[in-house]
């Protein structure tokens, strides 16, 4: 008798979705007889595909877990998913593979497609352009990123080697608050223990880390993306700028980035002569302050540079620029 083949894969894929499926459920969804579902098992177990059987009430059949993985079965729009989520992940430098991790692995994907699917998404590959360069590779190793996720998740203390941007390094004992991805960075921030204060790490300069024995418990306050884009917009840079700006803290966070500036409500200090309404606090860390009073005016707000003096002459450079843009005066010759 022919094996009925798509009946069989059919039951793998619903296999692959995870769980334990009972007998009943499966022979429902293909179809087919109990019977019949028992020997479809006995055609993958044929093929090598580890397929357990679960005893008791709620039993049934069940991937093993810890095999290597069985063939895949994806649709169209799932296969298109993980194809593009590689080649993204490679752009934004945010895949966490070490060499050429990802670009094998999309290779191992596409080889057990069917060739009809292969050939369009190759197409839709193939003609993908991007608007931006693609981004330095600051991924982690895996030996670093899976240790840094296990302490996380199990509240764990972690050790670390660690290379600081000045190119100091040590060993450090952190407790690990939570992993964040930003602008194709991956970091940890939790609490240094050697300094007894909270700081953030880039994984990309991590040499090593093992998780320690005990436990402890996160501290209530912001979250790690929080944090972790505070403790970038608070980074020791040359400048130290403050302004008050018009408008609610809400209004402000929307117009500027959480890691370029923090930003405070500053009710009851008035912008200036004769002007009311609500006031916010930002401030910012910069190595330069020329791009700066563009960023100001693009707010289209009030505002008002408390320090430093350097900001206002060129804010008001800017503004005459702007003026003889719009009275038509030619620039002056150099």
């Amino acid at each position: 008798m022919s094996r009925p083949v798509s009946r069989v894969l059919t039951l793998l894929e619903l296999l692959q979705a995870g769980g334990v499926r009972t007998v009943a459920e499966l022979a429902e969804r293909l179809g087919v007889a109990e019977r019949t579902v028992r020997r479809y098992v006995d055609h993958l177990v044929d093929l090598d595909v580890p397929v357990e059987s679960v005893r008791g009430r709620y039993g049934g059949y069940r991937l093993a877990p810890g095999h290597r993985m069985p063939p895949l079965m994806l649709s169209d729009d799932e296969a298109l998913a993980v194809l593009l989520g590689l080649v993204a992940g490679r752009r934004t430098g945010i895949t966490a593979a070490a060499g050429t991790a990802g670009e094998t692995a999309a290779a191992k994907v596409r080889r057990v497609l069917p060739e009809r699917l292969r050939h369009r998404l190759d197409a839709v590959l193939d003609s993908l352009t991007f608007t931006a360069a693609p981004a330095g590779s600051a991924a982690p190793e895996a030996a670093v990123l899976l240790p840094v996720a296990d302490a996380v998740r199990h509240h764990r203390p972690l050790a670390i080697r660690y290379t600081g941007g000045r190119g100091g390094s040590g060993e450090r004992t952190v407790y690990p608050y939570g992993l964040v991805a930003h602008a194709g960075r991956w970091y940890v921030t939790g609490r240094d223990l050697s300094v007894g204060a909270d700081r953030t790490f880039r994984l990309d300069r991590i040499d090593g880390a093992r998780v320690l024995p005990g436990t402890f418990e996160p501290p209530p306050g912001p979250g790690p993306a929080e944090r972790v884009l505070t403790a970038l917009a608070t980074a020791p840079y040359r400048h130290e700028v403050t302004v008050r700006v018009r408008g609610t803290a809400e209004e402000i966070r929307a117009l500027l980035p959480g890691s370029v500036a923090v930003v405070a409500d500053a009710d009851g200090e008035g912008g200036g002569e004769g002007e009311g309404g609500g006031w916010c606090r930002v401030e910012i860390r910069a190595e330069r302050l020329d791009w700066l009073p563009g960023l100001l005016a693009s707010l289209d707000r009030p505002f008002v540079v408390e320090r430093p003096d350097e900001l206002r002459g060129l804010v008001a450079d800017l503004a005459g620029r702007l003026m003889d843009a719009a009275r038509g005066t030619p620039p002056p010759r150099d």
